[in-house]
């Protein structure tokens, strides 16, 4: 059966199934949810522990002895399997399809897989692993979600922030500068509660505790893009730039956006429904929603002109031309990444001129942009 993280506890409280899978790309979480499995196990007695990483190469046949032989001193056993990759392969899923089918009540099987997308989650062997036993799927921690998440961290550690607008403005100021970067948000968490007591946490207390230790996402960039989130915006491209990310890449990422927004456009001109257009287009998760407003945003004339600079922007980008002082008013800023801003900006704000401050040469001492 399928789980969801937050009903974990109230299972485990009811007793252990015989098999888990736990898959996901949020490692904390998955880990957590890993710990605690494990405990539990531990204290129904499966106090024997055998771990299992397949690679390439990997006897599956030694997994499937594990599984159905009983220990030496006749403890329950814990199997730990780790799939790195998340593809068995035709053996692997063919042992998978036979642990399934085998579930041993002195044995209890934990596989833990990386994310997975809708074929894998349809196929054959994982299908048998989810109606054998549980399977716990970890989702990962949304942008508009970590404020409440953060919230949710800090009273299980007997704090909280103030109330009114003063306790929101502190979570999203930590949200801010753990965003990406789920590990180092629990870590500063954790640090607040060795710093001060139980109870109420300050604006000020946080500011003066919390590090910036985002990790941003160039594909989450988009999202930003088409909310309409300047200062958001402005902080993944400062910290894309700093944390070395290819100019490249980042412009791959907002004109395949830009391409897709054009061709909905020009789709619904045409009378296609956007729902139609939604899908054809593979927009899916927060962009779905997000796709109406953007779209409400801009007009075709205008990403037709977002197109034509940054085909002068990949130019520059890849060292064949670059803007220069003085040059038409049409190339590019001199720094391609205040190039990217202007880019972006074409579909979250049209209407606003963005004009980026100069900016210090060094990378890590970049500040955010501000819209003007």
């Amino acid at each position: 059966m399928q789980l969801r993280l937050d009903a974990l506890e109230a299972h485990l409280a009811k007793g252990l199934a015989g098999l888990y899978v736990v898959y996901g790309d949020e490692h904390l979480l998955a880990q957590e949810a890993s710990d605690r499995i494990r405990a539990t196990a531990r204290a129904a007695g499966f106090t024997d522990r055998s771990v299992f990483t397949v690679e390439r190469g990997f006897d599956w046949s030694s997994l499937l002895g594990a599984s159905q032989s009983m220990s030496l001193f006749g403890d329950r056993q814990l199997v730990e399997l780790r799939i790195p990759s998340g593809k068995p392969g035709k053996e692997g899923a063919d042992a998978l399809k036979a642990l399934a089918a085998a579930v041993n009540d002195d044995v209890l099987t934990m596989i833990t897989l990386p994310r997975l997308d809708a074929a894998t989650q349809k196929s054959a062997w994982f299908t048998a692993l989810s109606d054998a036993g549980v399977a716990l799927k970890i989702d990962p921690v949304e942008r508009a979600q970590l404020p409440n998440w953060v919230g949710q961290r800090l009273a299980a550690q007997g704090q909280r922030v103030v109330a009114g607008e003063e306790g929101r403005r502190a979570l999203a100021f930590i949200a801010e500068r753990v965003e990406g970067n789920l590990l180092a948000a629990h870590q500063e968490i954790q640090k607040l509660g060795l710093l001060y007591p139980a109870g109420s946490l300050s604006f000020e207390q946080i500011q003066d505790a919390v590090l910036n230790v985002a990790r941003y996402d160039v594909f989450k960039l988009n999202e930003a893009m088409l909310a309409g989130d300047v200062g958001r915006l402005a902080r993944m491209l400062d910290g894309l730039r700093g944390e070395g990310e290819a100019a490249v890449l980042v412009l791959w990422a907002v004109v395949e956006e830009v391409r897709t927004l054009l061709r909905i456009k020009r789709g619904v001109a045409a009378g296609k429904p956007l729902a139609m257009l939604v899908r054809e287009n593979r927009v899916w998760g927060p962009r779905e929603r997000l796709i109406g407003p953007a779209l409400s945003r801009v007009t075709e004339s205008t990403l037709e002109k977002a197109l034509a600079l940054a085909a002068r922007l990949d130019r520059q980008v890849k060292g064949l031309s670059g803007g220069t002082p003085g040059n038409h008013r049409n190339d590019p800023p001199p720094d391609p990444w205040d190039g990217l801003f202007e880019l972006a900006m074409t579909v979250a704000s049209p209407k606003a001129a963005p004009v980026p401050p100069p900016r210090p040469r060094s990378a890590a001492a970049t500040p955010a942009r501000r819209p003007v």
